[in-house]
This record gives C-alpha cells, structure tokens and sequence, in this order.
C-alpha cells in the first residue's frame, strides 16, 4: 500500500485510527480458549467488528513469537485474512528490528514477502545500513522508532548530542536515506509536546502514534501540534483500551464501541 493510498481510506472513513493487536491468551474471554486458534479467532472477531472504523492494524510480533509455531501461526494467517477480505487497511508489524545489512535484508523479506505486510517498525539505533534494506522495498513502508511513549526514552533518546536532542538527529539523519519518502516514524502520545519539533523536522511524514488511551496520551493534544492539514500525516494507535474493552462473549462488540468513541472523536476534528 502507497501513502497516498493510506491517505484516501483516512479520507474515506474518517478515521486515522490503527488498532493494535497485542493478543495475549491470559486475557482474552476464556471460551475462545477451547478453539484450534484462539488467537486467530479473538482477531478475526475484531477485525470483523472494527475494520470499518479503522485504516490501520497493528500486531505487536512479541505477542505471537512468544507463542512459538502456533503464535507465528497465527499471525500468518491474521495478516491474509486482513489482505484476503479487507486489502485497503494499513498493515504495521510492529517487529522493532534493525540488524546490519545482510540481515536486514532477511528481517525485510520474512515481513513483506513472506507474511505481506504494508510496514514494519525498524531501530535505527544501528545506523543507515541498518535501515535501507528495508527501505529498498518497492511500495513497502519502514517506520523508524523516533521518539517512544516509554518512560526510558529518557535515558537517550532526548540527550543532547551537539545542538540537537538524539532523536531529532535520528529524524533528521534518517531523511538522508536513500528512498526516505518511504520513512514514517513513531512518536509516543505522552510526549506531545515534541511534536511541534518534530513538524520542523519533517513537516509532512507520516507519524505513527502509540500511547493514546490505557497509556495516557491526549488525542486533542497529538493532533493539536502533529495534524497535517492536507493528508492527516497521523495514526493513532490504542490497542488495550480497544481489544480487551470485555473479557466476555461480548468483546467484539465491546471493542468496536471503544474504536466507534475514537473514531468518532476523529471524524470530529478532521471536520473542524
């Protein structure tokens, strides 16, 4: 999927909501325990109930590796039910991978050729080498970690170093990269109060936004200083607040109210 692609459904529906899907088994309801899959099925199930409220999904790769074949499964056959029966909405392997060269290259392949997905989240922690691979995808979205809703952030990711913080370098460094039109980045909903330096940086990328619900962040305030006013340049991800709204027969429809209240507040905005 093209970023103007992304643009349109946005436009579409309204909505500039990514939904995280970060299954966990000790927390879904217990019946779907006793299914051959009961992770496919808890995410068929909110895939069934809020893909039309959503342009984007998210499952987190730690919640699906961790259950070995089974979970990687899972995941397979999550992302082509996604491509299968809904093909306009934005798929995001948060993976969080960075590696030299050669390996990169391996980590791009498993994810956009292998499982097909629209995106993966890379660590730029490792430099150029580390992140070009990815970007040499034709078509394929790399979403550079920037600026994290973590309370380790801190540690480093707003020293300084010279005149600017790292993750500024990190933004700025990464819009050198060969095929860096395809570059998003993610920036945490708990420190909106960077994103107006990071609008100076680059004023017109993509932001992909985690945080916003059971982490605290503020969608009034993301979009106060982060909006871009002709093609959005945000998604807003929530995850828990979402797909764990009931641990009940009823979670899907629990979980398409929590999504209909976002995306709800977002048809709000966009219209203003």
């Amino acid at each position: 999927m093209t970023i103007p692609e992304l643009v349109a459904q946005i436009k579409k529906k309204k909505s500039f909501l990514c939904i995280g899907l970060d299954t966990d088994t000790n927390k879904i309801p217990k019946h779907l325990l006793t299914e051959e899959d009961p992770i496919f099925e808890f995410n068929k199930a909110i895939i069934d109930a809020t893909h039309h409220l959503t342009v984007a999904y998210k499952p987190n790769t730690a919640f699906y590796e961790a259950y070995g074949v089974e979970g990687w499964e899972a995941l397979k056959k999550t992302i082509a039910y996604l491509n299968t029966n809904h093909p306009e909405v934005f798929t995001i392997a948060d993976a969080k991978r960075g590696d030299i060269g050669n390996t990169s290259t391996m980590y791009a392949k498993a994810f956009f050729e292998d499982l097909a997905f629209d995106s993966v989240t890379v660590a730029p922690y490792m430099g150029k080498d580390s992140v070009e691979p990815f970007l040499s995808f034709k078509d394929k979205i790399t979403i550079l970690l920037a600026l994290t809703s973590n309370p380790g952030a801190f540690d480093f990711q707003t020293k300084e170093g010279g005149d600017k913080q790292v993750y500024q370098q990190v933004i700025q460094t990464s819009q050198t990269y060969k095929n860096a039109e395809n570059l998003m980045y993610v920036v945490g909903a708990t420190k909106s109060e960077y994103l107006k330096e990071i609008r100076k940086i680059v004023p017109n990328s993509f932001l992909l936004i985690p945080g916003v619900g059971a982490q605290g962040g503020s969608l009034q305030e993301v979009c106060k200083y982060g909006l871009v006013k002709d093609t959005i340049g945000l998604l807003i991800n929530s995850s828990r607040g979402i797909i764990y709204a009931s641990d009940q027969k009823d979670f899907a429809t629990a979980a398409q109210h929590k999504a209909f209240e976002l995306q709800q507040q977002m048809q709000a905005i966009l219209e203003k």
